[in-house]
């Protein structure tokens, strides 16, 4: 079926394009995602972050153009083997945000999904699509979509092979997840590496200690480290350890490597302390860094 607001969804797209090019990580609302985008003579909001399910008054079509969801969302969106159920709004079923939910499955258009990093920044996933409705359980499915260029001009497509289909959205979902634990971790170290320093933010990482897949890995900042992007793939290589004492170990290999002053700067912190948060709460779990170190151990 023909979509009314083919255009306006191309130039949101375009925006957000370029919008994520120029902040890498998520997108802030403020200065950024609160401007709109430019479309005709004008602008067009992207969502209002005080509701999940937005359609914009200039659209001509019933389709919404957006969902987000927050960092405490109220209600029990999940994620599948290949997208995340997404909740109608609250109360009757043909509400006006709620047909416009329910309008984007039906014409099949694409939307754009916010998901919430952190408190006033957003990861714009899209193109996304609707490929399931269910007014019974008051849900929808949500998937992700791709760009198919065709002469210059980018279409939005949905994915039609599952296995590619379950792929994408592992990707992402990893990705999210990351940016939100970045944003968690990275403050409590005053957004510095807690072994070496370094200030830069676009050079600083979250690094889990006990990875998320495990049963202690929880996304929590006592199971979180701010390190740069070298001790970072250095720590999840055990080459460099973290004690439950917090002192920095550096593997044997390492140490008694001599090529080049890079590996100098990294065998210069074995045995030193790393620096903490200054609230106990937010300090690395001991218990954790133990089961860690004994990683690091056995592989030295």
């Amino acid at each position: 079926m023909h979509d009314p607001d083919e255009a306006l969804r191309s130039a949101c797209f375009a925006e957000l394009r370029r919008l994520t090019s120029v902040y890498v990580q998520d997108v802030p609302y403020r200065g950024a995602l609160e401007r709109g985008f430019p479309f005709g003579a004008g602008s067009v909001p992207f969502l209002t972050p005080y509701k999940g399910i937005f359609r914009a008054r200039e659209q001509r079509g019933p389709a919404a153009l957006s969902i987000n969801t927050s960092i405490k969302s109220p209600y029990r969106d999940r994620a599948t083997a290949d997208g995340w159920v997404y909740s109608y709004r609250t109360g009757d079923v043909n509400q006006p945000d709620n047909k416009a939910l329910r309008a984007a499955y039906a014409l099949q258009t694409p939307i754009v999904y916010f998901h919430a990093t952190a408190a006033g920044y957003y990861e714009p996933l899209f193109p996304w699509f609707v490929d399931a409705d269910d007014p019974v359980e008051g849900e929808v499915h949500v998937t992700p979509g791709k760009v198919i260029d065709l002469g210059n001009k980018p279409i939005p497509a949905q994915i039609e092979d599952p296995i590619e289909r379950q792929y994408a959205f592992r990707e992402t979902r990893v990705r999210v997840h990351q940016r939100h634990f970045r944003r968690l971790i990275l403050p409590p170290y005053q957004t510095k590496c807690t072994i070496c320093s370094l200030r830069e933010e676009r050079l600083l990482d979250a690094a889990h200690i006990i990875s998320d897949a495990d049963e202690h890995g929880e996304p929590v900042i006592s199971n979180g480290l701010s390190l740069c992007t070298i001790h970072h793939r250095a720590f999840d290589n055990d080459l460099v350890g973290i004690s439950p004492d917090y002192e920095v170990h550096v593997s044997r290999s390492l140490l008694e490597d001599e090529d080049g002053p890079m590996l100098d700067l990294l065998k210069g912190f074995h045995r030193q302390p790393i620096q903490l948060p200054r609230r106990r709460t937010w300090r690395p779990d001991p218990e954790r860094l133990a089961i860690r170190f004994e990683r690091f151990r056995s592989a030295a």
